[in-house]
C-alpha cells in the first residue's frame, strides 16, 4: 500500500513532462501539422512547387577555399515563360512575349545536384544530375505554340565571393536536349533512326526537294542556354537558400525542320548546401 503515493508522484511527473513537450509551441508539433498526404496534393499542382524558407532569413554560409561542397535538392519552378517574336519590319525590335504553359503540373526541375568548388577567383557550380529536364509547350497570344526542353543539364555557373549570401549570383551555360528523340516519327512517317526517309506520297521528288529537305533529313540537335541563379534568402543553420532564376534557351527545332526562337524562363529557386 505504501507504493501508491510513489506511483502518484511518478504519474504526476510524467503527465507534466509530456504535456510540456507536446505544447502548441513545439517545433515538432508544427512540423507534423504541416505534413500533407498524397490525396492532399494529387491533381492540385502543389507537387510542382518548390520548398520555401523564412522570408526573414538573412546572413551568409561561409565556405573554405579548397573545401569539398555540394549543392543539392535544387528546385526551379517556372512562373513566367516568354517567346521572342521577330520584328515585322525594320522599325520594330524583336521582343519577348509572355506565353501560357500548356503542360499540366510538370514544369519544375527538382532534386538537381552538383559540385561546388571554392577558389581564389570565386565559386563554381557544376551540375551532375537530378530531375534536370522537363518537356514544356507554351501558347503565345498569336496562337502559335512553342515546345522546348527546359533543362539545367551540365550547368557550369560561377559567382563572385567566398560565401553564399543574399547577394550571390551564379551565371553560366547549360545544355538543352532535343525535344524529340531519334525514334520519334512525324505525321508523314519520317524519323531519324526509324520510319522512312521521306513521305511516301512524295516519292517522285526523290526526297531531294529543297523545300522538303529540312523535314525529310531529320537531325538530333542540342542547344545551349544561359542561366542565372540569384540567391535572396539564406538560412545559415540548415544550409538552405532560396531566390529566383532566369534562363534563356532555344526552342525546339522539330529535328531540324523549323527555325528556333529564344525562350525566356523565370521563376522560383530553392536548394541547400552540404559538405561532400
Amino acid at each position: 500500500m505504501r507504493i501508491r503515493p510513489l506511483l502518484a508522484v511518478v504519474l504526476a511527473f510524467c503527465l507534466t513532462f509530456f504535456t510540456t513537450a507536446c505544447s502548441g509551441g513545439s517545433d515538432t508539433v508544427k512540423r507534423a501539422g504541416s505534413n500533407v498526404t498524397y490525396d492532399d496534393i494529387r491533381n492540385t499542382g502543389k507537387a510542382n512547387d518548390c520548398p520555401t524558407i523564412s522570408e526573414t532569413s538573412r546572413g551568409s554560409i561561409p565556405l573554405k577555399t579548397g573545401g569539398d561542397y555540394e549543392l543539392r535538392g535544387i528546385c526551379m519552378h517556372p512562373l513566367q515563360v516568354f517567346a521572342k517574336e521577330e520584328a515585322k519590319n525594320a522599325r520594330q525590335k524583336s521582343e519577348f512575349v509572355e506565353g501560357k504553359i500548356l503542360t499540366r503540373f510538370t514544369s519544375s526541375l527538382d532534386e538537381v545536384f552538383g559540385d561546388l568548388t571554392v577558389t581564389d577567383k570565386g565559386l563554381q557550380f557544376m551540375e551532375k544530375g537530378g530531375i534536370d529536364f522537363q518537356a514544356i509547350t507554351i501558347l503565345v497570344p498569336g496562337g502559335e505554340e512553342f515546345p522546348f526542353t527546359f533543362s539545367s543539364k551540365s550547368l557550369d555557373a560561377t559567382a563572385d565571393g567566398s560565401a553564399i549570401t543574399t547577394s550571390t549570383d551564379f551565371e553560366g551555360t547549360y545544355r538543352t536536349p532535343s525535344y524529340r528523340t531519334s525514334n520519334f516519327i512525324d505525321p508523314k512517317g519520317r524519323s531519324l533512326t526509324t520510319g522512312v526517309q521521306y513521305a511516301q506520297g512524295l516519292v517522285a521528288l526523290g526526297g531531294d526537294d529543297e523545300e522538303l529537305e529540312r523535314d525529310n533529313n531529320k537531325q538530333y540537335i542540342d542547344g545551349v542556354g544561359t542561366m542565372s541563379l540569384s540567391i535572396t534568402k539564406v538560412d545559415p543553420e540548415t544550409g538552405e537558400f532560396a531566390g529566383v532564376f532566369s534562363a534563356v534557351q532555344p526552342s525546339d527545332s522539330d529535328m531540324g525542320g523549323r527555325d528556333v526562337v529564344d525562350i525566356k524562363i523565370t521563376g522560383e529557386l530553392y536548394g541547400r548546401l552540404e559538405e561532400a
